[in-house]
């Protein structure tokens, strides 16, 4: 016990790791949310009952009859919410500081991972109150699956446990949500905060090498900043839960479906996508791509180390900000473009649309990123590492304008409109 004490919490810790704006207490934040989700789905459980009959019919004796369930219910609720955030938000700090270079490439994989299973767990929980806004959310969610090659039709009906999103779903998605995910998760946890601990704690510049070394007490020096942080973030996630209510609609209706049908937030990037693209490249091809790169790029030897600072130099940081505005402004000009100009499948009839509406286009913005790589590293004088900050940069931002896009700028039939 002692030991898996000091693996979250050692008795010393390096003077020069605790300054705040080395992590921003962000895993920490994860930690407590977690935490925080555990107890409230806890006390949650004692009431809710997973079938389509007694789920939402649960839900609204929570709300209304149990005494401060209507709290409990939203801070489960917007703390979920928050923790995708804020993992997303540790996955940024782990990347533009470097650390993922060995010893800690392989902790990088678990925190992808870790990411991962944090919004499964959001998604299998989004389908619990078994109302209209949760039923379709899942069915258009689930609906991408079959668009995955070989295996797709049959990972959909593992999921839905049939053709359709019905009781079967909901018993699938409570075990997950309530048993196996969490489960999962708190294993990964423990081995990466052990690899993180092996690997000599949060990494420092070598800038800070005078002050690197020295060992100061984790109490008091450390503990009243977590605690600080863990106040200040419990307080905001119960602000957020007095004032604002989880939302839930009417009791889910399988005959009648809402207009427009919108995917949890954070698969709206998604389902933008697919207006764009043929399927099988929105949903598959270009994630696949994408998650290849994710994990293989720790282990491309770079020029030289820079652990530990933000955007690996002073070159790094101006490539950051060039790859973010050129991002959101071509995001955003692809979007209007594929909307009210840009159509290959008219204008390519004669050809299969996976091959017009898919191939075809993932060729161009292929081509398009390639040539921009090339102004960006001329330009520049990038190095590897600094061209994979452009790389991450522009995809992140891609995604953050596809996905508020999907959110506030969809309307009835998935129309543009402002």
């Amino acid at each position: 016990m002692h030991s898996i004490v000091l693996l979250v919490h050692p008795e010393k810790v390096r003077a020069s790791s605790i300054d705040y704006r080395r992590t921003f207490g962000l895993g920490g934040m994860a930690l407590l949310l977690f935490v925080m989700q555990a107890i409230t789905g806890i006390l949650l459980r004692f009431v809710y009952e997973p079938t389509p009959v007694g789920a939402y019919d649960s839900i609204l004796f929570i709300k209304q009859e149990v005494v401060f369930g209507n709290l409990v219910r939203n801070i489960h609720h917007w703390s979920g919410m928050l923790i995708v955030v804020i993992v997303f938000l540790h996955l940024l700090r782990v990347f533009y500081t470097q650390a993922y270079y060995p010893p800690r490439r392989f902790n990088w994989a678990i925190g992808l991972i870790l990411l991962v299973i944090v919004i499964l767990l959001n998604f299998t929980g989004y389908l619990l109150p078994w109302d209209q806004l949760s039923y379709w959310a899942v069915t258009v969610s689930t609906n991408m699956l079959e668009y995955v090659p070989v295996i797709g039709g049959w990972l959909q009906r593992a999921i839905r446990g049939g053709e359709e999103v019905s009781g079967p779903t909901l018993l699938i998605f409570y075990n997950l949500h309530t048993g196996v995910l969490p489960l999962a998760l708190l294993i990964l946890l423990v081995f990466h905060f052990w690899k993180v601990r092996r690997a000599g704690g949060v990494i420092v510049p070598a800038s800070k090498s005078k002050k690197k070394n020295e060992m100061i007490p984790a109490i008091p020096h450390l503990l009243e900043r977590e605690v600080a942080a863990g106040l200040a973030l419990m307080a905001f996630v119960l602000l957020l839960s007095v004032f604002i209510n989880a939302p839930l609609l009417d009791r889910a209706d399988p005959a009648f479906s809402p207009n427009p049908v919108k995917a949890p937030w954070y698969f709206s990037g998604v389902q933008e996508l697919l207006l764009h693209f043929h399927p099988g490249i929105a949903v598959f091809g270009i994630p696949f791509l994408v998650a290849i790169w994710l994990f293989s790029f720790p282990y491309m030897k770079p020029e030289k180390r820079s652990a530990g600072v933000w955007f690996y130099s002073v070159k790094g940081r101006k490539i950051v900000v060039t790859a973010a505005v050129t991002s959101f402004f071509l995001t955003t000009a692809a979007v209007i473009c594929g909307e009210f100009l840009i159509d290959f499948r008219r204008w390519l009839p004669a050809l299969p649309e996976v091959v017009s509406n898919g191939i075809i286009p993932l060729i161009i913005w292929g081509i398009l990123l390639f040539a921009m790589g090339l102004f960006i590293k001329k330009r520049f004088h990038a190095g590897r590492t600094e061209m994979q900050l452009w790389i991450f940069t522009f995809l992140t931002i891609a995604y953050i304008v596809l996905m508020f896009t999907g959110i506030f700028f969809r309307g009835e039939g998935m129309a543009l409109q402002w």
